[in-house]
């Protein structure tokens, strides 16, 4: 739970250790304080605020939405709420959100970052309002709630906010918990603040898991009605290319094996440099496409490439790869589904270092071979049956990541194996959509009777 995870745990330390525990339908005493600290530095937000448009990490154009204002006017009708953290989160309800639109419902969709808002710009259909969520004060809360009036709020994954869940149970909008993850780090904190996580998990009506573990973890901290559906990420379409860039790259490409390093981390970039520079000295023309997680690393690791005597470009510049181009930076947004049509080898980054992996559903959709790093707490269920199954391979260190995508390289029918077998896993694991959209049956009910009461 991320942010409000951490928050409340150093909060809590704030506590004495001998206040009492709150009285039975009050909320506890962390709550109380975080409640008091919101509400305490709210004029504290327009430093915070300059502070991280210098970070780069608010728009300017929209720093109205964090306080809990808004340009844009709610439309007539029911609106659906749905709320993620960041990119993944957002893109794991893309095909919720199109089921959602095809019953005619209006869609709000809220994000706490600015790539979240890029990403949603280019993927999603006009019609699907965004808006930064708000700073967690009540205050901010409030008046994002007095705007836009949600009928159904939707919280997807983890990112709980203690004052938007008990704001939005406090004006009885039905909250429910999708595509819920409670990761093995989450779950002993937690624990340790058992009445603060069942005081907020208890406001939903309902909590979908991603799996049976995540769900007994989520009963056992005090969700109510928890179901397991699983995880919409293995739902999601393949990602986009737009097919002139893409027969660009294979013109400049042609002939030449290629690897994709997606979604990468600080840590992670060095050792594949290294990799590269180890396969040339087999594979002379390969060509290893870096994808950063966070496209403003671009320059960064152009540089590293470069003190590593290896020749870069760079995407975010207009460069597109030559003959004599070693690595390319592939630092844009909204752009993987054009390097994964490039390559059928994918390394899924943030597995190297302790991140937890990226997710390699898109991928594998689009016909990987996908090697990955020890480190994939975030996706563990689909990486134990990629792997299981020979749909994915495992490098717990920089000489074995060289030997798996030098394997991948020598030996086609190895990579064809490996893509047969994680396209069978991913359909398997598939028809989360259909079992969220069932538990969700009852509550998209009432809307359509109450849009059928609206146009009567």
């Amino acid at each position: 739970m991320r942010n409000s995870a951490v928050l409340g745990l150093k909060m809590a330390k704030l506590l004495p250790k001998s206040l009492p525990k709150s009285l039975p339908g009050s909320l506890p005493l962390t709550l109380r304080l975080y409640r008091r600290l919101a509400s305490g530095l709210v004029p504290l937000a327009p430093a915070l605020i300059r502070r991280r448009l210098k970070q780069g990490k608010e728009d300017p154009a929209r720093v109205g939405e964090r306080r809990g204002l808004s340009r844009d006017v709610r439309p007539h009708g029911p609106l659906v709420w749905i709320h993620g953290a960041s990119v993944g989160e957002v893109l794991a309800a893309a095909a919720l959100i199109e089921r959602l639109r095809d019953l005619n419902l209006r869609i709000l969709l809220t994000s706490g970052t600015v790539t979240s808002a890029t990403v949603v710009a280019k993927r999603f259909p006009p019609d699907v309002i965004h808006q930064y969520v708000p700073y967690d004060s009540p205050r901010y809360v409030a008046r994002f709630l007095d705007h836009w009036q949600p009928s159904l709020a939707l919280f997807i994954e983890s990112d709980l906010w203690p004052n938007l869940i008990l704001a939005g149970a406090t004006r009885r909008v039905p909250m429910v918990l999708i595509n819920g993850r409670m990761s093995p780090r989450s779950f002993p904190r937690w624990r340790r603040m058992q009445g603060t996580i069942s005081a907020l998990l208890s406001r939903f009506d309902i909590c979908l898991a991603q799996s049976r573990t995540d769900a007994e973890r989520f009963a056992t901290l005090g969700g109510r009605d928890v179901v397991t559906t699983g995880n919409l990420k293995l739902d999601v379409p393949a990602p986009p290319a737009d097919p002139a860039k893409l027969e660009r790259l294979m013109a400049m490409t042609r002939g030449r094996p290629i690897i994709v390093a997606a979604s990468t981390h600080p840590g992670e970039d060095e050792m594949l440099v290294a990799a590269h520079r180890n396969l040339s000295g087999f594979f002379p023309q390969l060509l290893t496409v870096i994808v950063p997680r966070h496209p403003d690393r671009g320059s960064s690791i152009s540089g590293l490439v470069t003190a590593s005597g290896l020749k870069p470009a760079l995407r975010s510049r207009e460069e597109l790869p030559t003959a004599t181009t070693d690595v390319y930076v592939a630092d844009t947004m909204g752009e993987l589904g054009l390097f994964y049509r490039l390559s059928p080898i994918v390394f899924m980054g943030g597995s190297l270092i302790r991140h937890g992996g990226q997710n390699p559903i898109e991928a594998i959709k689009l016909g990987a071979a996908v090697v990955h790093g020890p480190h994939v707490f975030n996706f563990a269920d689909v990486y134990e049956a990629l792997d299981g199954s020979g749909g994915a391979r495992q490098a717990d260190t920089p000489e074995a990541l060289v030997k798996q995508l030098g394997l991948l390289l020598a030996e086609p029918t190895v990579r064809e194996k490996m893509q047969r077998a994680g396209a069978g896993v991913v359909e398997d694991l598939g028809g989360a959509l259909n079992r969220t959209m069932t538990a969700l049956e009852p509550y998209l009910l009432q809307l359509r009777i109450e849009m059928g009461a609206a146009n009567a």
